[in-house]
């Protein structure tokens, strides 16, 4: 059975608690892991490039001079692509960059990313994440307790409050998300995750 401290915001021990073996003990799979990020990297572009290929700029609705006795090359159109202000030739398009995976995998794939920040120590229980104002020396008093103010960190709460999103949107090494929210991407991303007990908690339930 897997272990780990319970911290409180002073860095104190409250107690052990068990982690689920089917999710934060697991031998990780490197593949859908792999998969799994580009997955939600490509899910990310939007995929809304465009450029204007001949037919669709303005002008060159008739030959530029004659095709022959002019001496100069001939020429149909200047839209051509070769021409300033010509259309473009094999640029991007619109397209929808994402990619599928089955939910099985999408949770293999998470319980790979968890049970790797188990086995590298880079994972922190607290009891709870809470700051008294929407300041960021707040946060940072509480990573540097810590000791990870240092790291980029992934904070996981079962509920937003208005003075923790305040407090740490300032701090770029500062990932802030749901426990609903968590994905692979978050997790192999940061150096470290801190997470609440109802938080870690409901991230078993989901994941059982």
């Amino acid at each position: 059975m897997k272990k780990v401290e319970l911290l409180n915001l002073k860095g104190e021990k409250v107690k052990d608690i068990n982690l689920n073996e089917e999710i934060f003990g697991i031998t990780p799979n490197n593949n859908v892991l792999n998969d799994a990020i580009i997955l939600t990297m490509a899910s990310l572009r939007q995929g809304t490039h465009k450029t204007k290929n001949r037919s669709e700029v303005s002008g060159g609705g008739r030959k530029p001079w004659r095709q022959k006795g002019t001496g100069r090359a001939r020429q149909g159109s200047i839209r051509a692509v070769q021409w300033v202000g010509g259309g473009r030739y094999g640029t991007p398009v619109p397209r929808d960059y994402s990619k599928k995976q089955n939910r099985k995998e999408r949770q293999i794939a998470i319980k790979s990313a968890l049970s790797e920040k188990v086995n590298a120590k880079e994972l922190i229980v607290i009891d709870k994440l809470s700051v008294k104002t929407p300041k960021t020396k707040e946060i940072i008093s509480v990573l540097e307790t810590l000791k990870v103010a240092d790291k980029k960190v992934l904070l996981v709460v079962k509920e937003f409050d208005d003075n923790l999103i305040l407090a740490s949107r300032n701090l770029q090494n500062v990932v802030l998300i749901l426990a609903d929210e968590i994905n692979v991407l978050d997790v192999v991303g940061t150096d470290v995750m801190v997470i609440t007990e109802d938080a870690l908690k409901y991230v078993e339930e989901v994941l059982k």
